[in-house]
């Protein structure tokens, strides 16, 4: 419920002041009569103590006239609204007192109507005042407790964008950031692996994990100087600090990495900037810390780069061979894993010889290129659908946090021993149907002159190259394959009651008795004792 508006009356004439006092009903409008005085002096003691809101004066008194009271009334009072009693006479007094600020004025002699009306106009503009305080005072509130955000939005602001020095100064003031407006370096601090380690966490955790970095960093950094931490991404922050030397900034960056690392079960990567001396130049440093932080990709994380080690001179590329990535997709091809494992290793080995260090995006996108060359030489082999698996690799580093050397190097190694595997899989189903195709020929012809040469031909091979395959899938050598089917085709022909010489003849041995001797050191037994000894068993049976 809202309070009654206080109400002085002050007046020289004691029935004035009881007029006004008593013949209205203030408290039906509102307004509650807390005190009156007779003069001046006690009428500027009643309003010290009453902080009134609306005060009814003459403008002549004894002691202290209205005039100089009301001067004095709306400095400690400048929201109270005053109402000024005169008579005709006094009016220059009276511009007077409404230029100090006096609400209005009445002139004597006046009705009791005039006199509620003008107060209940000075309440309607009291009121109306006390409203959009109150609106100041709750923006001011609220301002004041998203000033964090607000400074946190600002700071992101100026990293990306350009100002002039005199407006950030003035916005640098009025978000009250706690660092001198001059001397500055940058550092940008990235989580190692966050979303390998951290993404599947609770929100909770992750915000936990966020606070501890952050408040590890702001305290580190207060030990040295003056700084402030912001996030700038869910895994990245970025550190101001006043500092006027790049090698004591890359000092303070270090001791953080080492604190978190030696706090937390956490580790993390630093770029750090160079020195600034103004506001509007911050842009330039965070683009150096940035620009030193990509660096992390020759590395595991848990350090620091600074952007004055960093070398300005582009490096040359000439140690990329384009003569090693040719045999290297030659290998691929062959599926000679070894081959291709040992060019990529050298690939990679040269990159990172080249000095100085080569722009990690430069490293990066030769990766992403060799990638999708193996890709490429893939599907000259295998549908898409096979080979999108490998797609899919390959999109999955792309889409997380950017990758490292290292990454790559695993990236690259798997698609070249996924591929090799494939291309050896297939070979050895196509090496073992050209086998069977072989030995089918060879079963179907015993009764030729099956030699090495002439099967070679009817696969389209050397015969130096099917021979070592025939025993490589067969496990044995084309000759006692050859030998095992015409021992096993006799075997079968003795069963059938055939006699020694027609089967000779019909496997095109020249002599029984050659045959004779053949069948018997494969299995220990002549023909005729086969033949016996396999009848004996069938009648016993």
């Amino acid at each position: 419920m809202r309070r009654p508006i206080k109400l002085c009356i002050i007046d020289d004439i004691r029935s004035v002041v009881e007029m006004i006092s008593l013949k209205i009903d203030w408290h039906a409008h509102g307004i509650e009569v807390v005190g009156s005085a007779l003069d001046g002096d006690e009428g500027l003691l009643l309003v010290q103590k009453e902080s009134p809101d609306i005060i009814v004066t003459d403008i002549r008194m004894p002691k202290m006239d209205g005039l100089e009271m009301t001067r004095r009334i709306l400095e400690f009072l400048p929201q109270s609204k005053i109402i000024i009693l005169s008579a005709y006479t006094d009016f220059s007094y009276v511009q007077q007192a409404l230029r100090l600020g006096a609400f209005d004025f009445v002139k004597k002699p006046f009705s009791i109507d005039e006199i509620l009306r003008l107060v209940l106009k000075a309440k309607v503009a009291w009121e109306q005042d006390e409203r959009e305080l109150t609106k100041i005072v709750e923006m001011e509130k609220k301002i004041k407790e998203s000033m964090p955000v607000l400074r946190q939005e600002y700071l992101n602001l100026l990293m990306h964008h350009q100002t002039d020095e005199v407006n950030a100064r003035m916005r640098w003031e009025f978000l009250d950031i706690d660092l001198k407006p001059q001397n500055f370096v940058v550092f940008i601090v990235e989580i190692d692996q966050f979303s390998d380690k951290y993404q599947a966490q609770f929100v909770q955790s992750i915000e936990l994990i966020r606070f501890s970095l952050q408040n590890i960093m702001e305290e580190t950094i207060t030990s040295f100087t003056k700084g402030t931490v912001f996030r700038e991404a869910l895994n990245r922050y970025v550190c101001i600090i006043n500092c006027t030397d790049n090698d004591k900034a890359a000092v303070i960056a270090e001791v953080c990495c080492v604190n978190i690392a030696q706090f937390t079960r956490f580790t993390v990567s630093i770029g750090v900037g160079l020195e600034v001396s103004g506001i509007h130049e911050l842009p330039l440093s965070y683009r150096q810390a940035l620009n030193a932080l990509s660096y992390h990709f020759y590395t595991n994380g848990n350090g620091i780069f600074s952007f004055m080690n960093i070398s300005t001179e582009q490096s040359g590329v000439s140690n990329y061979s384009i003569i090693k990535e040719q045999d290297f997709l030659f290998a691929l091809r062959s599926g000679n894993k070894v081959k291709s494992q040992m060019l990529l290793e050298a690939i990679f080995n040269d990159l990172v010889e080249i000095v100085p260090l080569p722009e990690p995006k430069y490293v990066e996108n030769v990766c992403y290129e060799l990638s999708s060359k193996i890709i490429r030489v893939m599907l000259e082999k295998f549908p898409y659908t096979k080979v999108s698996t490998l797609e899919y690799k390959i999109n999955d580093i792309k889409n997380g946090d950017p990758p490292s050397l290292k990454e790559f190097r695993n990236l690259l190694n798997d698609l070249c021993l996924e591929s090799c595997g494939w291309i050896e899989k297939e070979r050895s189903y196509e090496s073992t149907k050209i086998i069977h195709q072989a030995k089918d020929y060879i079963s179907a012809n015993l009764h030729l002159d099956v030699n090495l040469e002439h099967c070679a031909k009817q696969v389209n091979l050397s015969a130096g190259y099917f021979s070592n395959l025939f025993k490589k899938v067969s496990g044995i050598s084309f000759q006692q394959f050859v030998m095992q089917q015409k021992m096993e085709k006799v075997k079968a022909m003795l069963i059938e009651d055939f006699q020694v010489q027609e089967i000779a003849e019909k496997l095109g041995y020249e002599h029984r008795r050659y045959l004779t001797d053949v069948f018997k050191k494969y299995s220990g037994m002549t023909p005729s004792e086969y033949k016996e000894s396999f009848l004996g068993r069938s009648s016993e049976s």
